[in-house]
């Protein structure tokens, strides 16, 4: 169950998992909800920020594992895999293109 904002026009502005003032419940499985995440979705801004947060994510989980907060084997193998996959991805293009400025740099 989700809870809804809704604009004066009637359509969804806000979705939220708990109830929020002057929300409404809604359906998960409501084909407005999904219409309105897939309008969400196929805005540019939200795809270039989805594709910057992915990166803070991965230097995060760097992170914990350098401090061994976490070990890499802590994660669930799909999380293991996608993260080595995209690892890889980066170093190739690295090391292959040197297009891209290192992430290593001292500031």
């Amino acid at each position: 169950m989700f809870h809804v904002l809704r604009s004066p026009d009637g359509s969804i502005q806000q979705v939220s998992k708990v109830p929020l003032p002057s929300s409404e419940p809604i359906e998960e499985s409501d084909p407005e909800l999904h219409t309105f995440w897939a309008g969400a979705s196929s805005q540019p801004l939200f795809g270039a920020a989805d594709a910057e947060f992915v990166r803070v994510i991965e230097d995060l989980i760097d992170v914990l594992i350098t401090k061994n907060l976490i070990m890499h084997t802590d994660l669930p193998d799909a999380a293991q895999r996608k993260l080595t996959f995209r690892k890889g991805l980066r170093n190739r293009v690295l090391g292959a293109l040197d297009l891209l400025d290192s992430d290593d740099r001292v500031l």
